[in-house]
């Protein structure tokens, strides 16, 4: 071979002539120790044949020399198994090309799954546009104040927005409507607009009671005729409250008596039979209302409130919002194209959807999320609203599974001009128009809260669908699950409507949020006092652990003492902190399953706090950067979760919600300073015996520091700990701190009073005399020896000598403690 002579090569003749594969191969190490194989390698023949023998490289580090020598022959000629070069061919010296290289086999990554209404099960996610996400969510209808139903769907709607958006890296298209037009705010408006009128002319209090009694008569009807419990049992509480404040007036409006007494009793009245006189004025009057921005006022101030609830909430304003008031003129043009494509009909001013024609036309299908609820007439009723519900609007209609796409308005509703006279949109129609505007023929998300299944979405898929000429009006349809109040449904009658200004007086957004994240979006969720417990619980592991890392990471090192070799633990934490990440991404690839993602981040922390404590027991400092990785990987789920709102590194934030001042970077030097000092200052009270300094020291802890949202920890041994922590959880902690102290010491004063009970009973034991202690049990013996052991029982019989024997032992055994007593009292150790 080419550069290669004979008096170089190497011999391998006796080498290879050797039997076994061991002994040959060492012996082949050992000559290759001698010989320069890396620079300036000629390949000879002979490396060829021994090459040949070989089918890989030996796995003892020891024979490197083998090793290196079999892959730089590789490198040339390939596997050993492989044919040999002509002889002619040799390597050009110094000339080697790179082993073959195959990619790793690796693991198919998961992909997003949603639960899909349509669909009833997980369905993996495919835009229609690349990355783009184009989703529409079903607003409120504004016309009283958000609840935590709402809560319900907004919250988990504004958590799947941001996963998808923030974690997914969707570019996600965000669109709500506000229903500003509907009959329960008409009704609304009209009622409250009448009451006012109403009390503007300050009614006499003969007057007031007069109306009232009016009103009384038809309410009593309909609540005769209520057959639901819950309702019933509000109307009949709302009886009696008007009737209650109604007696102090009967007697002096008789005899005609007024004053300051009777006016505070006429507002009093006024305010319990709001409701009662609003619903008999607007069955008197109402029709009389005609002006279209009295039924403007209401929606817009209690969307302004809903909003107001939003942000606190810290739910993400949508990209585009809609309002079906200002979007009449494209629902009129929706509600023309529909009827010209043949599926809806005009009568009587009004419009309906052709149900039937519907479903018996080529490529649709009415009902597509519940079509066991098809001609539910209870549930299309509650669809087409309070107002649209008389014999003469469902005469008008060609089924009963007919809906309107536009009502025509009656005295007392606001109107529009349109192609069919003045009237007004259906509820269904608003949100197809204003999406389809917006979104166009096809969108990939649409949400809503689970009771809108059917009617509202399912006339939604048909109209638009009848509009577009399509069936693929939504890709995917999510809904969020019902919200109960401590197991029961929220209800007004029940008592338990809980507002979402309400709920955030008792507790924080971010406690609120974690609350839903522990729960799956798609199932019902229950708002409890239990639920709220492990929230908070919840919070404060989380909390706790971000307050132990900024700690840790406050501690002063030097730069490269930030990086400390890894041990077993160390090795060990970071391979569950790789598993539990990919466990968080398949749990939010499986329908974006907070709930399980919030399980594998807390089972995280505790890891992690078990590491943290296992250190400190062996006075080991822990690794900063691991640790602060983790806090990291942590503080970034929950910022895309929307439990972290402000800008914040590692952590919650200590400048409150809603505060753009971090005040953690701002205070904490000062207060590192002070925990210093005052460690200094308990070092020379101990040191001097100064326990009135201590006591000043603890107080500075426990009760002034707390007041300003400041924890001073202190560890035998190791310096205090300084943690921001919000005020009112620590008054909190200390009042629990106290109350736990507090049953700490009345179960031991409890037990030191049963052990002096118990010692004071012994003691009296012990000063019975053997002798006398069974003579006053005469309800069981009759006679006794001279040493007072009874002999015979109350009979007369004589006992047993196993009773007797028995007695005998009971009788040695106080012999025992009365000489005890005595020598006792001989020391002077008994009074």
């Amino acid at each position: 071979m080419a550069g290669s002579s004979a008096e170089h090569a190497p011999d391998y003749r006796s080498i290879l002539s050797i039997s076994d594969e061991a002994a040959r191969v060492r012996a082949l190490n050992e000559h290759l120790s001698t010989r320069s194989y890396v620079q300036g390698f000629s390949l000879s023949q002979a490396d060829v044949d021994a090459f040949r023998q070989l089918s890989g490289p030996p796995a003892d580090a020891q024979l490197f020399h083998v090793a290196r020598w079999f892959r730089h022959v590789a490198a040339i000629l390939g596997s050993p198994r492989a044919p040999a070069p002509p002889c002619g061919l040799q390597a050009s010296r110094g000339r080697r090309t790179q082993p073959p290289w195959s990619p790793p086999a690796g693991s198919e990554p998961c992909q997003l799954r949603l639960y899909n209404s349509l669909t009833r099960r997980k369905d993996v996610f495919v835009p229609q546009d690349g990355r783009r996400v184009t989703w529409y969510c079903c607003g409120p209808t504004v016309y009283d104040a958000s609840h935590m139903g709402h809560a319900r769907s907004y919250i988990s709607f504004d958590i799947l927005r941001r996963v998808l958006r923030d974690y997914f890296k969707f570019d996600v298209f965000y669109c709500m409507n506000i229903t500003d037009i509907d009959d329960k705010i008409i009704k609304r408006a009209r009622q409250n607009y009448l009451f006012e009128q109403y009390r503007e002319k300050q009614p006499q209090a003969v007057q007031l009671l007069e109306d009232v009694h009016a009103a009384l008569q038809p309410f009593s009807a309909k609540l005769r005729e209520t057959s639901d419990p819950d309702k019933r049992q509000m109307l009949e509480r709302l009886e009696r409250a008007v009737r209650l404040a109604a007696e102090p007036l009967e007697e002096p409006a008789r005899r005609g008596l007024a004053g300051e007494e009777l006016d505070g009793r006429v507002q009093v009245l006024l305010e319990e039979a709001k409701d009662l006189l609003s619903d008999w004025l607007d069955s008197m009057h109402g029709s009389e209302v005609s002006d279209n921005s009295i039924f403007s006022k209401l929606p817009k101030f209690w969307e302004a409130e809903f909003h107001k609830d939003m942000e606190a909430l810290n739910v993400l304003p949508p990209d585009v919002l809609t309002r079906v008031s200002e979007y009449v003129p494209e629902i009129v043009d929706f509600v023309r194209k529909i009827v010209d494509n043949g599926y809806g009909y005009v009568s009587n001013g009004s419009v309906y959807f052709d149900t039937v024609k519907f479903a018996n036309s080529e490529g649709h299908c009415y009902g597509k999320l519940v079509p066991e609820a098809v001609g539910d007439q209870k549930a299309l009723q509650e669809g087409e609203g309070d107002l649209s519900v008389s014999a003469e609007r469902l005469s008008e209609k060609r089924s009963p599974s007919d809906f309107a796409l536009w009502k025509a308005s009656k005295p007392g509703e606001p109107s529009w001009p349109c192609p069919w006279g003045k009237g007004r949109p259906g509820w269904h129609i608003e949100c197809s128009a204003m999406a389809g505007t917006l979104l166009g023929a096809s969108m990939d998300l649409h949400g809503g809260g689970f009771d809108l299944r059917f009617p509202h979405h399912d006339n939604e898929l048909a109209q638009s669908e009848a509009y577009f000429e399509n069936d693929c009006w939504v890709r995917y349809f999510l809904h969020t699950g019902h919200l109960t109040i401590a197991g029961c449904k929220m209800s007004k009658s029940l008592k338990n409507f809980i507002t979402i200004k309400d709920a955030l007086k008792k507790h924080s957004a971010r406690q609120l949020r974690l609350a839903f994240l522990t729960h799956s979006w798609k199932d019902a969720l229950d708002y409890s006092a239990d639920s709220m417990e492990a929230a908070l619980r919840l919070e404060k592991l989380l909390n706790e652990f971000f307050l132990n890392v900024k700690d840790l990471l406050r501690a002063p090192v030097e730069v490269a003492g930030q990086f400390e070799k890894w041990e077993d633990k160390e090795t060990e934490l970071n391979k569950s902190f790789y598993d539990k990440k990919a466990a968080v991404h398949e749990a939010l690839c499986d329908n974006v399953d907070t709930r399980a993602a919030m399980e594998e981040m807390r089972a995280l922390v505790g890891q992690c706090n078990q590491y943290m404590a296992a250190r400190k027991a062996a006075r080991r400092r822990p690794s900063r950067a691991l640790l602060e990785s983790i806090a990291r990987y942590l503080t970034h789920m929950l910022k895309i979760f929307g439990a972290i709102e402000e800008e914040s590194s590692l952590g919650f934030p200590v400048g409150g919600p809603g505060t753009s001042l971090n005040l953690e970077p701002t205070v904490m030097p000062y207060l590192q300073v002070l925990s210093e000092f005052r460690e200094g200052v308990r070092r020379v009270a101990r040191e001097h015996r100064v326990p009135e300094v201590l006591q000043l020291s603890d107080a500075l802890r426990d009760d002034i520091l707390p007041e300003l949202g400041v924890r001073f920890e202190d560890h035998e041994g190791l310096p205090t700990v300084v943690k921001l922590v919000d005020r009112d959880t620590l008054l909190r902690e200390r009042e629990e701190k106290k109350r736990a102290e507090e049953e700490k010491r009345r179960k031991k004063e409890e037990a030191a009073r049963k052990r002096q009970e118990q010692e004071a009973a012994r003691l009296a034991k012990m000063k019975v005399p053997p002798s006398e202690m069974f003579l006053s049990e005469s309800d069981k013996y009759s006679k006794f020896d001279e040493n007072g052991l009874p002999t015979h029982d109350t009979e007369g019989k004589e006992l047993s000598k196993g009773q007797a024997k028995k007695l005998k032992k009971l009788f040695e055994a106080q012999e025992k403690l009365h000489q005890e007593y005595l020598q006792l009292v001989q020391n002077g150790s008994v009074p």
